[in-house]
């Protein structure tokens, strides 16, 4: 595991604040994910849901702004790692804003969050190409098919921001969805970060393990369980009122 740590010879202080930054990080992302998973599973619009969010949203911030602040002065610099902690900062961020706002305009925010989501993707292919050109095919050991997420994602997303300000806002629904993919795909990158990524700090029976991805995927799947509920819901309540309008 690279490691943000200070000099040999360093005065206390530095060394101090070196472990205080990694303590943070590693701090911040596993209450990250344990609140985001208490969020998902919560009743929605409840007392816990909403102090989970807000845990998750404080912790995760933390997490990634670390990361993608620390990223560049490690002993080997991981630039793709910053590229992850903006996408991470990205997500969180418009998501927390979207429910945040309760009329769902787009202001200067959502303008500022499209251009991040461009610079994901723009970083995502600059990464892709870095490994097609090197001798390795990878870059920083990572296969270029590895950064096709900061493209998909980011793709997603600055679509969903462009659509948001081209209409002025976003309703209803659309508006609870926008919240939830972005929440609950921040979550999976913190869990595969930590679960899949960080193997070498768990017990040797643990490495390698299939039993990892469940953590991974299963944001993914309580993410399309919730999308499905909250549009069949919205479907029942249509019909409820066309059916009561037909009536009167």
């Amino acid at each position: 595991m690279n490691l943000l740590l200070a000099p040999d010879g360093s005065p206390w202080w530095l060394v101090a604040s070196a472990y205080l930054i990694l303590f943070l990080h590693i701090a911040g992302g596993s209450v990250g994910i344990v609140s985001g998973f208490v969020a998902l599973l919560s009743s929605k619009g409840g007392r816990v849901h909403r102090i989970a969010g807000v845990v998750f949203f404080v912790s995760m911030l933390i997490m990634a702004t670390i990361g993608a602040a620390a990223s560049p002065f490690l002993p080997k610099p991981e630039m793709a790692n910053v590229a992850a902690g903006v996408l991470v900062i990205y997500l969180i961020g418009t998501s927390w804003m979207t429910i945040r706002r309760k009329d769902g305009r787009a202001g200067v925010f959502e303008k500022c969050a499209l251009a991040a989501a461009l610079g994901v993707i723009a970083a995502g292919l600059l990464f892709m190409q870095m490994a097609k050109h090197n001798p390795t095919g990878t870059t920083a050991n990572t296969p270029p098919q590895a950064f096709l997420v900061f493209v998909l994602i980011g793709a997603i997303g600055a679509a969903g921001d462009l659509n948001m300000i081209l209409r002025g806002s976003i309703p209803g629904v659309s508006r609870i969805a926008r919240h939830l993919w972005r929440m609950c795909l921040a979550l999976t990158i913190a869990s595969g970060s930590f679960f899949l990524g960080q193997q070498k700090v768990m017990p040797l029976f643990m490495r390698g393990s299939p039993w990892l991805f469940v953590p991974v995927l299963a944001p993914l799947l309580l993410m399309l369980f919730w999308l499905i509920r909250v549009r069949v819901g919205s479907w029942r309540r249509r019909s409820v009122v066309a059916a009561q309008a037909a009536e009167a």
